[in-house]
Formats: C-alpha cells, sequence, structure tokens
C-alpha cells in the first residue's frame, strides 16, 4: 500500500472513530463505574473488534455479510440485544463508592474487554463502513500483508481513540465527578444504550 493511500486510510478512519455512538457511551460508563483499568481495557476490547471486522473485510468476507439479509439479521438482532441488555444493567445498576479490589478491578477488566468487543463485533454497519471505504484499496491481488496493514491502522486508531477517552475521564477530578454523579449518569447511559439498540432494530 502507497503511503499517500495509508494517510487517506487514517484520516477516515480517525473520523470513524471519534463519530459518537454505542462504543462511546459503553467505553465512558464503564470508565466511571470501574476507573481506568475497566475504561481502558473496553477500549482495547473495541480495538481487537474493529480490526476483526477490518480483516474480515479486507479479506472479502464482510462483503458476504453485507449481501446475505438473513446473516445480516442476525448480527443486527444480536448486536442490538446485546445494547439492550448492557441499557437495562446500567439503569438497574446500584451507585458505588467504595474504589474497588485488586481482585475486583481484574473481573471488571475481563468483562469490560469483552463489552469492549461484542459492542464493536455485533455492529453489522462495521461491515458496511469498511466495505465502502475498503473498495478504494483492495483489489485482486491484496494479500495478507496488506491486509494485516488494514486491519492494524483501523483496530489501532480506533483503541488509541478509547484508551484516551478512558485516560481523560479517569483523572482526578473529573472521575470523582463522574462518581458523584454515577447514579444519574448510569440512567442516562441506559437510557442512551436502549435508544440505540432500538435504533438499530429499526
Amino acid at each position: 500500500m502507497e503511503f499517500s493511500s495509508w494517510l487517506a486510510l487514517v484520516t477516515i478512519c480517525v473520523v470513524g472513530a471519534i463519530s459518537p455512538g454505542p462504543s462511546l457511551a459503553v467505553v465512558m460508563r464503564n470508565t466511571m463505574r470501574g476507573g481506568q483499568y475497566h475504561g481502558v481495557l473496553t477500549a482495547l476490547g473495541h480495538g481487537v473488534g474493529v480490526g476483526l471486522y477490518a480483516l474480515l473485510t479486507a479479506l472479502g468476507l464482510a462483503l458476504i455479510i453485507a449481501n446475505n439479509p438473513l446473516l445480516f439479521d442476525v448480527i443486527r438482532y444480536g448486536g442490538a440485544a446485546f445494547l439492550a441488555w448492557l441499557g437495562v444493567k446500567a439503569l438497574l445498576a446500584k451507585p458505588d463508592l467504595q474504589p474497588a479490589s485488586v481482585e475486583h478491578q481484574g473481573v471488571a477488566g475481563r468483562q469490560g474487554a469483552f463489552e469492549g468487543f461484542m459492542v464493536a463485533f455485533l455492529n453489522p454497519q462495521l461491515a458496511i463502513f469498511f466495505v465502502a471505504l475498503f473498495s478504494q484499496f483492495v483489489h485482486a491481488n491484496t494479500d495478507w500483508q496488506q491486509s494485516g496493514i488494514m486491519m492494524l491502522t483501523a483496530g489501532g486508531i480506533d483503541a488509541i481513540w478509547y484508551v484516551l477517552v478512558a485516560l481523560l475521564l479517569s483523572r482526578g477530578p473529573v472521575l470523582a465527578w463522574l462518581k458523584a454523579k454515577s447514579a444519574w449518569l448510569d440512567r442516562l447511559s441506559g437510557v442512551v444504550l436502549l435508544a440505540l439498540a432500538l435504533k438499530v432494530v429499526l
């Protein structure tokens, strides 16, 4: 891949990463609930999910998903159900102002990584986005090396952006304010996630 083409790919991936959506809501909520460690692992899990979609697209598999209505609907409704589950969990969450133990942080971190990955992987709009994007860069002779560059670029940019979000939100006064308002923010994030789930279905 030529350097100019890679820069164009980077620019579009940055725009896609910073666009608000369910991913931002999940990263913000997990950072607020579990602190920096939880938020960062959520961001990294999401980056892995995005990178996997990018690899599938570069290899031509996402085109099958985009053109197979049944498979597309299975993924779409699965993603909506997962977002709705996160929304209900946020609405029912109880404020936790106590610092998390090391053991709890480990469990929360793994859960955050899983949630971040699933929010990305169960989002069929990523397939459409990458098909439209990579159609400018993928050719018949695209090999594993070029596909790997696309995967690392898309997944890496996404992970870096959400890690920065998690780090910003977990700093002293910001995190203290978020925790003080955690009950209201949980309700707000729950409503947002349920609305996003409904939007996916409709």
